[in-house]
């Protein structure tokens, strides 16, 4: 049984019904926790997801009946038969949400001590990442391949490419207004708003300098400088709307143009990150310069997207005579 609580959010949260049977107080220190204590949009999401689904596998699985009663073999007992269904990241990610929501109820006086917190979570340690790339050759044909078309609804294809030449996160793609791209001194400029409130000017490489102004110019924005910069369609129409794209119709729209190219390589949008940030230290770029374009605070994960050994792997494999 779930309760809806609304709030001065303007919205509403369902509450489990072990937060709700611990009293109002309860109920709203949690719907506390996702609106005051989260300010990213994409954890808070990603956190109700998770907190929903452990009280829930309580309710149902551990006849727990009362939010008081969880314990550390509680939450021990559901990591673990996390680790068999899900990949480590997302089980150490789940467990994250659990210890912040838990510290969350103890601070605001709801329960007496937090059962997530001696939980070990499973060990996970990479020194590449897992996100797909393609080559440089592949990258340039794919951006060749898109086609404008009427109203430019296709020319968004090939300026979401941006990501290629600023390492942009798509999240900070979508969010751009058209004044978010600007003149300075002798060249262009994009003012990227991303993770965790940094904002990072980046310089606009030559062809992508070009390729933004033909699309601002056949979708006809100028004029409009604190809209955003790209937009959703109707599909009946192909008339550009007047409101943002969503990072799930890039990623779509990723998919459909890699199919069109031939590309087989399951792509995404994140892909595009990490091919440009690949090819530019493949040409003499250096990782320092590559953090602060990419807007990592360190690089060690910056260089979970350098895949310049991908290929020197292969090549050793083939070495293989059998």
């Amino acid at each position: 049984m779930r309760e809806l609580v609304t709030g001065n959010t303007g919205g509403g949260l369902e509450v489990p019904a072990l937060i709700a049977g611990a009293g109002k107080s309860a109920a709203l220190r949690f719907v506390e926790f996702f609106t005051v204590n989260i300010r990213n949009k994409n954890t808070r999401t990603a956190y109700a997801r998770a907190a929903d689904v452990f009280l829930g596998w309580c309710e149902t699985r551990s006849g727990v009946v009362k939010l008081r009663q969880v314990q550390p073999v509680h939450v021990a007992a559901y990591i673990e038969e996390l680790q068999g269904q899900l990949a480590a990241p997302t089980v150490k990610q789940h467990l994250a949400c659990l210890r912040m929501l838990f510290d969350w109820l103890v601070i605001g006086q709801i329960i007496p001590s937090n059962p997530a917190h001696s939980v070990r979570g499973p060990r996970h340690s990479v020194s590449k990442g897992s996100t797909r790339v393609i080559s440089s050759a592949e990258a340039t044909e794919l951006l060749k391949g898109m086609k404008r078309v009427e109203r430019g609804r296709s020319a968004r294809s090939r300026h979401h490419r941006r990501d290629d030449y600023t390492f942009a996160r798509v999240g900070a793609v979508v969010a751009l207004a058209v004044e978010d791209y600007y003149p300075q001194k002798k060249h262009w400029c994009l003012k990227l708003h991303e993770k965790n409130g940094k904002v990072n000017e980046m310089p606009c490489h030559p062809k992508l300098a070009v390729y933004l102004d033909e699309y601002i110019e056949a979708a006809g924005i100028a004029s409009e400088p604190q809209k955003p910069l790209f937009r959703s369609a109707v599909r009946k129409t192909k008339t550009l709307t007047a409101l943002p794209l969503s990072r799930n119709d890039v990623w779509h729209m990723v998919r459909r143009r890699a199919k069109d190219a031939g590309i087989e390589t399951a792509i995404g949008c994140h892909t595009f990150r990490a091919t440009g940030l690949t090819d530019y230290l493949t040409n003499g770029g250096r990782i320092e310069v590559a953090q602060r374009m990419a807007g990592h605070s360190n690089a060690k994960t910056t260089g979970l997207y350098d895949r310049r050994t991908d290929d020197i792997s292969l090549s050793e494999v083939a070495k293989i005579g059998i």
